[in-house]
């Protein structure tokens, strides 16, 4: 996948069962939320990836989520990810292997040495985690020195407070549960989700 193809938000489902990510998943499709990441600490993680890559994945980007080592992102690669983020820095091992099978890498940093650090060692996107003890006012004060970045705030960040940080400079979001009502994705509530997609795109300037 091309940086510039990659969806501005990232839909973060973590700790869903097969069925209730499909209902999510489901419904996504044609919308401006047109990526997931389903994180590593899910049940049946890998075969949940596959499965939903399988059924959705012409249709919405499919990626790892929690990502911590190599044998996480081999794993999720083979399931069919096409980009893998992490809430730590990730090794070069992992970034290389990012780059030799086409998929996206997004490993996290919190100063501005580790995001030097991770953009250095040819990550796509870095992670600003955790956004939300930062401030989106960091988006700003990091690039000013640094030079424009793909940055993506994840952490605290939701449909409130979402456009804020685009605002400051981030190129990117994830959010997990700032979108959806929890219960709506336990019960697979369609109707639930569909709004609470609608309520969401309303909120951010595309």
């Amino acid at each position: 996948m091309e940086i510039k193809q990659f969806p501005k938000i990232t839909v973060i489902l973590r700790g869903y069962t097969y069925e209730q990510v499909r209902c999510v998943v489901k419904n996504l499709v044609g919308t401006r939320l047109n990526a997931v990441e389903i994180t590593t600490n899910s049940p049946d993680v890998f075969t949940t990836i596959r499965k939903i890559s399988e059924e959705f994945g012409k249709d919405v980007y499919v990626g790892a989520g929690t990502v911590l080592n190599m044998e996480h992102a081999k794993a999720a690669v083979e399931a069919g990810s096409t980009f893998l983020l992490s809430p730590i820095m990730l090794d070069q091992e992992i970034l290389d292997f990012c780059k030799e099978k086409g998929v996206i890498s997004v490993p996290a940093a919190f100063s501005p040495s580790e995001v030097w650090k991770m953009a250095q060692g040819g990550a796509d996107i870095v992670k600003i985690f955790p956004a939300g003890r930062v401030g989106s006012q960091y988006f700003a004060d990091v690039q000013a020195p640094l030079g424009k970045l793909p940055l993506m705030a994840v952490g605290g960040v939701n449909g409130e407070n979402v456009q804020e940080y685009l605002d400051k400079g981030a190129s990117f979001a994830g959010i997990a549960s700032g979108i959806f009502k929890k219960e709506d994705i336990l019960n697979q509530n369609e109707e639930g989700i569909r709004e609470s997609i609608r309520q969401f795109e309303e909120r951010v300037q595309w």
